[in-house]
C-alpha cells in the first residue's frame, strides 16, 4: 500500500430546516432526513411505471467519490450549529430556505453561489472544526456505499485562519488519516487552485501540493467559475504538479462548452476533467476524450441546480455513456445542492430508466478513474459484481 494515501480496513449532528423544491427541478434534504435525490437508495427507486423488477439499492453498490470540494462537503446541521455557536449570522437561504435556489447563468448568478459558499466556510474556526467536516464527509460517503474519497480544497481559503496554506494543509491531512481510520474509507486529497485568483498563488499551491505528492495529496486542479482569467495563465502551475506526477484535474465543460475542454487539454494537459459533461456538445472532442482516456467528473445535481441543465433528463449522460467516456459521478457541493454521492446514481437511473448493470459499470469507472491503490480497486470491483450477481 503506497504510504500517500489513507488506506480502508476491512472496513452527528443534526440540524433542522425546511427543504424545499429548486424552481421545480431539484429539491435536497435538512439533515438526517431523505432528499429526493437519494429516494432511490431505499430498493426500487423511482422510475418508470413498466419497470417491474426489483432494483438493487443503490447505497450498497461500491463507489469512489472524485467530485467533492472540502467546505461544500459540510452538513447543513454542522454549518447551523457552528454558526450558532459563534454568533455567526447565515442568510435564509442557508437556513429555512436551505437548500438555496442558485442560478450561475450569469456573473451575478454565480457571485451569489460563491457568497454562500464563503458564508459557509466561516464558520470553520478550529482544528476540531475541520476535523469534525472531514470525519462526517467520510461517514456520509460510507452511508453512501463510498470505498475511496478525493476531496478537493484549496488551502489558500483557509490560509488566514489557520496560519498559512502549509499548517492548514497539514491539518488537512491529519483529519484525513483520522476519519480514515474510523470510518474505514480510503481519502487522499487533491489540491485545487482558485482561478480567479492571480496565476502565482496557483503556482505556489501546484508547490505545495508536490511537496506533499506521496504524503496524502494525489492531485492538482483548478476551480470556480471557468468563465472568469485565463486558462493559458494557469500552465505553469499545472506544469509544475504535472512534474511532481501529480493527477491533473481541472474544471471544464461546465459553465463553459467544447472550446474551454479543448484548452483544458491542450495547455493544461488534463488527465481528469471536473465536470466536462458538455463534452457532449461536440463529437469529435468526445471521441478524442474517450481515446486519450480522460475521465469525466459528472455530477448531475450540481448541473441542474446552476442551471447547466434545465433538469435532470436533460443531463447527457446517457450520451457520455454511449461514446464510451469513463464518467465518475459526484456530488459537488452537497451543503448547496442537498444531494450527496448516492442520490448521484438515484436521480441517474431515475432520470434516464438506467438498469442496475449500467450503474454497476458506473461505479468500476469511479475506481477506474481515481488514485485508489490497485487493492481497493480490486476488491471494489469484486464488491460491485456481487452486489450486480
Amino acid at each position: 500500500m503506497p504510504k500517500h494515501v489513507a488506506k480502508p480496513p476491512i472496513r452527528k449532528h443534526t440540524g433542522r430546516s425546511r427543504s424545499q423544491s429548486n424552481r421545480g427541478r431539484t429539491a435536497g434534504r435538512a439533515s438526517g432526513e431523505a432528499s429526493p435525490y437519494d429516494a432511490g437508495m431505499a430498493g426500487a427507486g423511482a422510475g418508470p411505471a413498466e419497470r417491474t423488477e426489483p432494483r438493487r439499492e443503490v447505497s450498497r453498490l461500491p463507489k469512489a467519490h472524485l467530485h467533492l470540494h472540502f467546505t461544500g462537503s459540510m452538513r447543513h446541521g454542522t454549518l447551523l450549529e457552528l454558526a450558532e455557536r459563534d454568533g455567526i449570522a447565515l442568510p435564509d437561504s442557508l437556513v429555512e430556505d436551505w437548500p438555496p435556489r442558485l442560478s450561475a447563468a450569469d456573473e451575478k448568478g454565480w457571485f451569489r453561489f460563491q457568497r454562500l459558499y464563503d458564508v459557509a466556510r466561516s464558520v470553520l474556526r478550529t482544528p476540531d472544526d475541520v476535523r469534525r467536516l472531514v470525519l462526517e464527509a467520510a461517514e456520509d460517503d460510507v452511508r453512501d456505499g463510498g470505498r475511496w474519497l478525493e476531496i478537493q480544497v484549496d488551502p489558500s481559503g483557509y490560509a488566514a485562519r489557520f496560519d498559512g496554506i502549509t499548517a492548514f494543509t497539514d491539518l488537512v491531512l491529519d483529519c484525513v488519516r483520522d476519519a480514515s481510520e474510523r470510518t474505514g474509507l480510503g481519502i487522499a486529497v487533491v489540491v485545487a487552485a482558485n482561478r480567479t485568483r492571480h496565476p502565482l498563488d496557483a503556482r505556489t499551491l501546484a508547490r505545495l501540493a508536490s511537496q506533499y505528492a506521496g504524503r496524502g495529496v494525489v492531485g492538482f486542479g483548478l476551480s470556480n467559475d471557468e468563465r472568469r482569467g485565463s486558462t493559458e495563465d494557469f500552465v505553469g502551475a499545472f506544469r509544475i504538479a504535472d512534474r511532481a506526477g501529480l493527477l491533473l484535474a481541472p474544471h471544464g465543460g461546465e459553465l463553459r462548452g467544447p472550446d474551454h475542454v479543448r484548452q483544458c487539454l491542450d495547455r493544461l494537459g488534463a488527465h481528469r476533467l471536473g465536470h466536462g459533461v458538455r463534452s457532449a456538445e461536440d463529437p469529435a472532442l468526445l471521441d478524442r476524450i474517450v481515446e486519450a482516456g480522460v475521465a469525466l467528473e459528472v455530477c448531475p445535481v450540481s448541473n441542474v441546480s446552476l442551471g447547466v441543465y434545465s433538469d435532470l433528463t436533460s443531463v447527457p449522460l446517457p450520451q457520455l455513456l454511449a461514446a464510451g467516456a469513463t464518467v465518475a459521478l459526484g456530488a459537488d457541493d452537497p451543503l448547496l445542492f442537498g444531494s450527496r454521492l448516492a442520490g448521484q446514481y438515484a436521480t441517474m437511473r431515475a432520470a434516464h430508466d438506467l438498469d442496475d448493470a449500467t450503474l454497476a459499470r458506473l461505479a468500476e469507472m469511479s475506481f477506474e478513474a481515481s488514485r485508489a491503490p490497485s487493492d481497493v480497486v480490486a476488491a471494489a470491483k469484486r464488491d460491485i459484481a456481487a452486489w450486480l450477481a
